[in-house]
């Protein structure tokens, strides 16, 4: 496993697994995401070298993640282009609180090669959540760099626990915890072996701990128009810290401003493209270059 950086120093956060573009018809406009991606471009937003491996479509949403992700300054290097659709969820919004209506994996579920494992020890930490099909690498890949892993809402699932004595960092999406129980969550996967436990709980705030000492973040106010990506905001931003070795206290504190400001526009990130219907089943983005077209792109500055 390669050694980390010294604190103080940018870390190398890599994004590995899910891509998506989502699609909002009633906007006419689709945005590059997925957490893996989402993770990997706020971690660069926060400082560190970051890098994101997956697999894209050759279709026009596929350009268009490739495109963002080369924008923000995220390696694309090991980025697989596979023939066929990338993947795609659908989103509506609900008085800002987006909701899912529908989803297509496409081409995005892989796996990693031999020649993948033995480059993941360039990294200080490697990134993946449930919605990327990598479940069941992940101790291989804790066995080369340091893993941190999104549950989402899944801790309950036969696999989830398994996975703590590998992680680095595992994150929950706990806002329909109270307080005491999204602590006893926490204090079970650091008993199990997690390095680090994080549950964000939307305007409640966000709790993390490493088994012996516990930060509570409230939520930076937001002028909340799409709260898609917001957990992934607060991910990225903390891990680029943890995994430099910074202060857990003005990280989270960072983390949350990074949040507030992801809810202030449409989308996980920005960059946003035309989206054209082709069919009733299968609509598509429209070709274009990422960063063309009306994008609603939001600004890179993380205190504002």
């Amino acid at each position: 496993m390669g050694a980390p950086e010294p604190p103080g120093a940018p870390a190398r956060v890599l994004g590995i697994g899910d891509n998506v573009v989502d699609r909002y018809p009633d906007l006419g406009v689709m945005y590059p995401g997925g957490n893996a991606v989402n993770v990997a471009v706020y971690a660069r937003r926060a400082g560190a070298a970051s890098g994101y491996w997956g697999v894209t479509g050759d279709d026009p949403a596929g350009a268009v993640v490739r495109g963002a992700l080369a924008a923000e300054g995220v390696d694309t290097r090991r980025v697989r282009t596979a023939p066929g659709p990338n993947a795609w969820a659908e989103v509506g919004l609900v008085g800002g609180d987006r909701v899912f209506k529908g989803s297509d994996d496409g081409v995005s579920e892989f796996a990693l090669d031999e020649d993948e494992l033995a480059q993941l020890s360039a990294w200080d930490v490697a990134h993946t959540a449930y919605s990327g099909s990598l479940v069941d690498q992940v101790p291989r890949l804790a066995a080369r760099t340091r893993v941190s892993f999104d549950f989402s809402h899944h801790w309950r699932e036969p696999w989830a626990a398994g996975l703590y004595p590998h992680l680095f960092l595992a994150a929950f999406s706990a806002s329909q915890l109270d307080q005491d129980a999204a602590a006893g969550l926490l204090e079970d996967a650091v008993r199990r072996g997690t390095r680090w436990a994080l549950a964000t709980r939307g305007g409640a705030g966000a709790l993390l701990t490493d088994g012996v000492s516990w930060w509570r973040q409230p939520a930076a106010p937001a002028r909340t128009v799409d709260t898609l990506g917001a957990g992934d905001a607060f991910t990225g931003t903390l891990l680029a810290a943890l995994a430099a070795g910074g202060d857990p206290g003005p990280a989270l504190a960072r983390a949350a401003r990074a949040a507030a400001l992801a809810c202030t526009a449409h989308g996980g990130f920005g960059h946003g493209a035309p989206l054209a219907a082709q069919g009733p089943g299968a609509p598509e983005v429209a070709r274009a270059a990422a960063g063309e077209g009306p994008s609603a792109r939001r600004p890179h500055g993380k205190d504002r």
